[in-house]
């Protein structure tokens, strides 16, 4: 796992230079929206178990059939087993945030997902619901705009932090697809 600094040194070295004056102002800024990066992993993390469980149910509400006999979510260790999966990504994606990077969620997570879903049996179209509604509740706490549960946030606008979590969400979406 690569974070932003890492990054830096390891571009620099590949291509034998020092590090450049834009990859020096792209430090500056990732630390300057450090305290945003935290307060948001601070807010999922700690929400998770939340985050995920909506995220099932409302997955199951639009999908009677995967509680059934039958279903991907019956018995209950299907749907403990998607409970654990949705807890494993959301927590892959906060390492993402946390680093600025998305090596650990390709590298730990998505690396053969989709493969191991197809053999499983898992419908990608319930799985990537469940991803989208999981999206929805970060990028609202990442925004402060969750309707379950406000902290105090650092200021500022958190447009471009929103964006990177709904793009780590968007990258599993598209594993998944």
């Amino acid at each position: 796992m690569l974070d932003a600094f890492s990054r830096a040194v390891v571009s620099a070295d590949a291509s034998t230079s020092c590090i450049s004056s834009a990859q020096i102002s792209d430090l500056k800024a990732y630390l300057g929206e450090a305290n945003k990066r935290l307060d948001t992993v601070n807010g999922i993390a700690s929400n998770a178990s939340c985050i995920v469980s909506d995220a099932i149910a409302g997955m199951i509400c639009e999908n009677n059939g995967l509680i059934q006999a039958g279903g991907n979510c019956y018995p209950n260790r299907r749907m403990a087993a998607c409970l654990r999966d949705g807890e494993i990504v959301l927590r892959y994606i906060t390492y993402a945030v946390l680093a600025g990077d998305a090596s650990v969620l390709d590298d730990r997570c998505l690396n053969g997902l989709k493969e191991t879903y197809a053999a499983l049996g898992v419908p990608a179209t319930s799985a990537t619901r469940a991803v989208q509604i999981m999206k929805a509740a970060a990028v609202a706490f990442t925004t402060n705009t969750a309707s379950k549960r406000k902290f105090d946030l650092t200021s500022g606008d958190c447009a471009a932090l929103s964006a990177e979590v709904a793009s780590y969400f968007d990258r599993v979406i598209s594993a998944l697809g």
